[in-house]
């Protein structure tokens, strides 16, 4: 009976601290945020192709400028505030990864470069470099055996 009590007063602690979103508006603002992360992108890489710099060396100053950005917001605290309005819109481009490598970093920065840093940084962005390895290591050995049984 006990356990049951400790069961239901845990369910109504999470219900009280969950927030709760409709996703119509949620949507749109992660649209509307992507977007604006998209286009501000778009820029750069069009004002480098115009500077004369091929596409590779374009897309190359572009990510470097928009990770640049997002972890001056990031160390500012400004790009988790785009991050808690925008969504997904602001977490799932490149600019988003940067962040979640630089926060950690900025958050355990007072316990040290080893142990705060050092430690602490990949916390969040740790799985996602984890598994983009790992599946890159996959598609690849599955691209080498379709090569010698003469499917690729």
């Amino acid at each position: 009976m006990k356990q049951q009590e400790k069961e239901k007063e845990y369910e109504t602690y999470v219900k009280e601290k969950t927030p709760v979103r409709k996703p119509g508006p949620a949507m749109a603002k992660a649209f509307v945020t992507g977007g604006i992360i998209c286009t501000i992108g778009q820029t750069i890489l069009n004002a480098c192709e115009k500077a004369g710099m091929s596409k590779d060396i374009s897309a190359s100053w572009c990510s470097l400028i928009l990770i640049l950005a997002s972890v001056v917001l990031t160390g500012f605290g400004i790009y988790p505030k785009i991050a808690n309005w925008g969504g997904a819109g602001a977490l799932v481009p490149i600019t988003g990864f940067a962040n979640s490598v630089a926060a950690p970093a900025i958050e355990y920065k007072k316990e040290g470069q080893v142990f705060g840093i050092g430690c602490k940084i990949f916390t969040i962005a740790g799985p996602v470099i984890l598994y983009g390895v790992f599946t890159s290591w996959v598609l690849g050995l599955l691209y080498w055996i379709g090569t010698l049984i003469g499917i690729v």
